[in-house]
């Protein structure tokens, strides 16, 4: 190999001729010079901060073809098209191969047509292809992602820890290149140790990714709250991440019900359907996918626009992996997560299966996620501290620094801390939450803060560096900071950090929208007089043309055309056609005079399973089958099928379900609750059951009402 001093000008020559810029970014041609002097490397650089130009350049211009282990089909078709696009032949060898398609690309390597081939970890246990290996001149070894060498790693792949007496066995002598974006300290010394690179130089370039503002909000409302988010944006592009496949169908789908131009990803889809939706994405035919956290691993789409975790990641390190594909042309995008516990409390569940070492680890990774979603630290500050960087100040480009928790004086506190973990010696955290909350009982100055007050504490003592990571274990020390402030205590002011509520999903998805409505009272008393006046007119109820509920929904949403008044529960086309002019053009008049913005056209129609047992219920009046038959069918109770037809009848559909009740009721029955509803001065079933039910049943009542909404109203 020549001396790297020859390449000094032939590099930038390459870099031009074959990738089209003009000049390197930070160190790469110091790692491209580094590999091809035969020199093992061990590359950790952000996400877009261009990793593969420099595994991919020196394998151009080297003799012979390198090997590239990388762990994603998806990630491999990525690469190799680029390269080819490029003009340098370049192929993979996976599953997705037909057995002719496998033997041409081993046929081009061994003529010497091919300068970079990828191969899955897995490909290297078989033993044709470690023969055919050896019979090619390599250049050396990429091992991309090498992060999953390590079981503290987020994506850790058993298959990746077999990789070097696999290389071993098919040259002694061929270096590698291990590159990775992300690694912790315990990560990159886990790798290093597996990979056999003790000897390798380290470049690390730093994590900072000052055009990515992070944000948390709890989980309450989420689905709205993420309608919203993507739907004010002006430019829409992005992923939204979800734990499971059901998820990422469920979430796809109320975002298309919504507008949003989405689709799902999952290892679970069709290979066909999977690999369009990947496409589709990529060439900007679609603004939003829906994915497990399979997708994006070395997607080159610069134009991503923000990355939501609608579901808590399972670590710190895989969060900021994730959130790394947003922003990568250097422009502002945003990484919003929306944090439950319950979210963490699923997860340890489904490691349950997972052996005691395993479950500890898996532990510990999730309780560094709740640490970061609760901290009311600078979120930066906190992701480069959990990677070894110090950043000396705030970001100012996170919730946290634009919205500052409140400090208070925790001088008390944190020699109280520090003194309890010098007496306990080299500790894990939860160790350490678990004592010093214990021992706070019996002090009186400090006693009664709950365990989740002391482990924002321990997080902020971590962060100032009173307390320090004990690299190549899960255990806290003191340094020599903390020990000299155990000596000579002053005021220092800490965040007060909030608490997040646990959220059960049924919560998440049921709370309803107008516990967050915040109503315009002058408009709402000039909306009751329009919908008295229309009652007048039409001789119905008041009720009967909108309920109260829906009035203080438009008086909140302020819809300013039809179909935004069709957004308001409620109120189907029908309604919105057949009462709804003067409303919307009063609630228009009203946003110009007080310059306010309709938020009408943000909703949330959610439940897929709700919408079709909707249509079942249609189909089946339509049919005229009989409604205690078709309750049963759907697996309801009569009454609560009741509810759900006057659900539907509320929003503007006509049922017709004469030939059920004439079975039920007679007509003079029929009449009489009939007068009475017209007469009713309210919708409230309570009432009329309180003056009707000597006479009537519940579900008499119901069934009237329903046929009363359906004829008169709508």
């Amino acid at each position: 190999m020549q001396d790297n001093n020859q390449y000094k000008e032939s590099l930038p020559k390459a870099l031009k001729k074959y990738f089209g810029y003009d000049q390197f970014r930070g160190e790469q041609q110091t790692i491209i010079e580094n590999i091809l002097n035969k020199k093992n490397c061990f590359v950790i650089m952000p996400t877009g901060a261009g990793k593969s130009l420099c595994y991919q350049l020196p394998a151009i211009i080297s003799e012979g073809v390198t090997i590239v282990i990388s762990p994603l089909i998806a990630l491999m078709k990525n690469q190799v098209d680029q390269l080819n696009g490029l003009g340098v032949n370049s192929n993979f060898l996976n599953s997705s191969l037909t057995k002719s398609e496998a033997k041409k690309v081993r046929e081009d390597a061994l003529t010497g047509k091919l300068k970079l081939l990828y191969l899955a970890p897995e490909a290297l246990n078989k033993e044709d292809n470690i023969t055919f290996l050896k019979k090619l001149n390599i250049s050396f070894v990429a091992v991309d992602e090498v992060h999953c060498v390590s079981e503290w790693g987020h994506d850790f792949r058993p298959e990746y820890r077999r990789i070097s007496p696999l290389i071993h066995k098919l040259n002694p002598e061929l270096n590698i290149m291990a590159l990775t974006a992300t690694a912790t300290e315990m990560v990159q010394n886990d790798i290093r140790k597996n990979l056999k690179l003790d000897d390798a130089k380290v470049f690390k370039s730093s994590f900072n990714r000052s055009n990515l503002f992070y944000e948390v909000l709890p989980k309450t409302n989420a689905k709205k709250n993420l309608v919203k988010f993507i739907q004010t944006r002006s430019k829409p592009t992005g992923i939204v991440y979800c734990l499971s496949r059901k998820k990422v169908e469920e979430t796809a789908a109320f975002l298309k019900m919504n507008s949003i131009n989405a689709i799902p990803y999952h290892a679970g889809l069709e290979q066909g359907v999977r690999k369009k939706n990947q496409e589709d994405f990529i060439n900007d035919k679609v603004d939003v996918v829906v994915a497990t956290i399979a997708f994006g691993m070395g997607i080159d789409k610069p134009n991503v626009r923000f990355v939501v975790h609608f579901d808590a990641p399972k670590s710190l390190e895989g969060y900021y992996q994730e959130t790394g594909r947003a922003g990568r042309d250097g422009r502002p995008a945003d990484c919003l997560m929306f944090y439950s516990y319950k979210d963490v409390l699923k997860l340890e569940k489904l490691n349950k299966d997972k052996n005691q070492d395993e479950r500890e680890k898996a532990k510990i990774l999730l309780e560094e996620v709740s640490g970061y979603a609760e901290s009311g630290h600078c979120r930066t500050k906190d992701l480069l501290q959990y990677f070894g960087e110090h950043l000396e100040h705030n970001c100012g480009n996170c919730d946290n620094c634009k919205n500052p928790k409140e400090l208070f004086n925790a001088q008390y506190e944190l020699a109280f801390v520090l003194e309890v973990m010098e007496n306990l010696g080299a500790t894990e955290i939860k160790t350490a939450v678990k004592e010093v909350t214990e021992r706070s009982q019996i002090k009186k100055i400090i006693k009664g803060h709950s365990a989740h007050y002391w482990s924002s504490i321990i997080r902020q003592a971590i962060l100032e560096e009173f307390i320090v990571k004990n690299i190549g274990t899960t255990g806290l020390i003191i340094s020599g900071k903390g020990k000299n402030y155990i000596l000579e205590p002053y005021k220092i002011n800490l965040f007060i950090e909030r608490e997040f509520p646990i959220v059960n999903d049924d919560e998440v998805d049921s709370m309803r929208d107008n516990q967050e409505l915040n109503i315009h009272h002058d408009l709402l008393t000039e909306l009751f007089k329009i919908r008295e006046t229309l009652s007048s007119k039409n001789n119905i109820p008041p009720y009967a043309i909108f309920q109260e509920e829906s009035l203080e929904e438009m008086a909140s949403s302020l819809p300013t055309s039809l179909t935004d008044l069709t957004h308001i529960s409620g109120i189907g086309e029908g309604k919105a056609k057949k009462f709804g002019k003067q409303i919307v053009e009063k609630i228009k008049t009203y946003v110009e005079e007080n310059n306010l913005t309709s938020t009408a056209g943000i909703f949330v129609k959610t439940s897929v399973n709700k919408s079709k047992k909707k249509i079942k219920i249609i189909q089946g009046i339509d049919k005229q089958l009989d409604l205690e038959e078709l309750a049963s069918s759907l697996n309801m109770k009569f009454f609560e099928f009741l509810e759900e037809m006057e659900h539907i009848v509320h929003s503007g559909t006509v049922l017709k379900i004469d030939y059920f009740i004439e079975n039920f009721l007679d007509d003079d029955a029929v009449d009489d609750l009939f007068e009475y509803f017209m007469e009713a001065k309210t919708d409230n079933f309570e009432t009329a059951k309180e003056e009707l039910q000597e006479y009537y049943s519940d579900e008499e009542i119901k069934l009237v009402h329903i046929k009363f909404i359906s004829e008169v109203a709508n």
